[in-house]
């Protein structure tokens, strides 16, 4: 018998922020391993392009508008998804928003403070609280999986609020992996480094900014989506199994550099 431990067929996953960036680059990859998708995102158009593109896969795509800090939002779109799909068996909670730039924590508002919690750390919050229960309650185990950030590990100034969600994130992500391996429940965090999206658009274009940054990339340039959509794949097929806890760094060796 060949070895297909990659097959994601019959499986389904739900990916958040997922009608660009990092979300697409993973749906991209688990659909075209076999899995259902239900992508969800805020802007109806994205969602609709993206929603066209992952259907050529041949597998069911659900696209759903979603704010995922609207705790009341979350439950609904995820009974959407159960209804539709059927069941979810990977739950990338990737949908994010970057700080908006300031000249020092000083001056950050806390208006501005709980905008980032709100979508990054409350809407993962919700968003897992959810998937678990349905795993739990459906049997047969799953995986929990955060898009986080090198902001969680390395110095992020003016950018304390976003730093504090991806540190949290991966923090949440290990005390989940504990608690629920006892349901073949796995937990991971993602931690990407500078990638080409909409969120890191001003930053990667930036001429001063690319020419200090770069340098230090081993690779030699900016990640994108699809880098992400190996990672995806591991985590919702079997060859994962027995793997809980980590956290994964996708950044083209900047960080060791």
């Amino acid at each position: 018998m060949t070895y297909q431990p990659f097959d994601l067929t019959g499986k389904v996953a739900l990916v958040t922020g997922g009608n660009s960036g990092i979300g697409l680059g993973i749906a991209r990859a688990v659909a075209q391993a076999g899995a259902d998708v239900a992508i969800w995102g805020t802007n109806a158009g994205k969602n609709a392009a993206a929603k066209a593109e992952l259907e050529k896969t041949g597998r069911r795509i659900l696209a759903l508008e979603c704010d995922v800090g609207d705790e009341a939002a979350v439950e609904a779109c995820f009974a959407q998804t159960v209804a539709t799909l059927g069941r979810v068996d990977g739950c990338f909670a990737n949908a994010g928003v970057s700080g908006r730039g300031l000249k020092s924590f000083l001056d950050m508002t806390t208006e501005e403070w709980n905008r980032v919690m709100r979508v990054n750390l409350d809407g993962a919050f919700f968003t897992f609280r959810t998937a678990a229960r349905h795993m739990v309650e459906r049997g047969g185990g799953g995986v929990l999986v955060g898009t986080a950030s090198l902001a969680a590990i390395e110095a992020a100034p003016r950018g304390e609020h976003y730093a504090a969600t991806k540190g949290g994130m991966i923090s949440m992500v290990k005390a989940m992996a504990v608690e629920f391996a006892r349901h073949r429940i796995r937990a991971h965090s993602i931690l990407p480094g500078w990638i080409e999206t909409n969120m890191t658009a001003n930053a990667t274009s930036n001429e001063k900014f690319a020419g200090n940054v770069m340098p230090r990339i081993p690779m030699r340039r900016w990640g994108e989506g699809d880098d992400f959509g190996g990672i995806g794949v591991y985590l919702m097929s079997d060859a994962s199994r027995y793997h809980t806890g980590d956290s994964f760094v996708i950044d083209g060796g900047y960080s060791l550099f």
